[in-house]
């Protein structure tokens, strides 16, 4: 398991590097999206409200046609809640190529937005149906309860642990990568500084910074919508 760095003391209380990170990822969120919707108007005239809305319409034409229009309709607050957790998800993995250590290299984050998702099927799943939501859980046979139960539990711990696996793994590789190149420019100093370090780790962050990272914050949006549409269907 990643370990978070401690970077500020106050008194006995510690701040983590992942919870610092995350403010500057919010803060900076917040503030682009003030600078973007600022001068927003009824008929677009620019060409940045013609992407916002086009963006956000995509987004909602493919909530509505994952989750269904009837619970998107009784969930409205759906729609932003997944587009706002795919932003903060990217920019928590693409950050990584600023130089700062990604928030979802720590089980924690990862684990805490499991734990929003899981909550959230059970709110849909009550919503819907009342409490005879439960009673999926003693379906097709009442013994079947503990296994129900497991596969209950199991939703949040592998939408926790995939991304955090994927993450994690991509930032050891590269880590290991650098070491190597460090070591082989002590052997070849004039050639293994520039072909190590400007040709060999542009690729791979490309692929674990930038495709497995937009990738793993997909993969989990649409697990979220497809368990909380699921909950609110059945």
């Amino acid at each position: 398991m990643s370990q978070a760095k401690w970077v500020w003391f106050f008194g006995n209380f510690k701040l983590s590097e992942t919870v610092v990170v995350s403010w500057i990822i919010i803060a900076a969120l917040a503030i682009i999206s003030f600078l973007l919707t600022r001068n927003l108007k009824k008929v677009p005239t620019s060409k940045v409200q013609i992407f916002l809305e086009f963006a956000i319409g995509g987004l909602d034409k493919m909530v509505k046609n994952t989750m269904g229009e009837k619970t998107v309709k009784r969930m409205p607050n759906i729609v932003p809640y997944i587009g706002s957790l795919f932003l903060f998800f990217a920019c928590s993995n693409l950050i990584g190529l600023l130089g700062f250590r990604s928030p979802t290299t720590d089980l924690d984050t990862t684990l805490a937005w499991a734990m929003i998702t899981f909550c959230m099927i059970y709110y849909a799943g009550v919503k819907f149906h009342g409490l005879k939501y439960f009673k999926g859980l003693l379906e097709p046979i009442p013994f079947l309860l503990p296994l129900n139960i497991i596969g209950e539990v199991a939703k949040p711990i592998s939408l926790s642990f995939r991304p955090f696996g994927n993450i994690l793994g991509g930032a050891v590789i590269m880590a290991l990568l650098y070491r190597f190149l460090g070591w082989l420019s002590t052997l070849i100093p004039g050639v293994s500084i520039p072909i190590g370090q400007l040709v060999i780790p542009v690729p791979l962050h490309l692929y674990f910074d930038l495709f497995a990272g937009l990738l793993q914050a997909f993969i989990f949006i649409m697990l979220t919508m497809v368990f909380v549409g699921n909950a609110a269907e059945e």
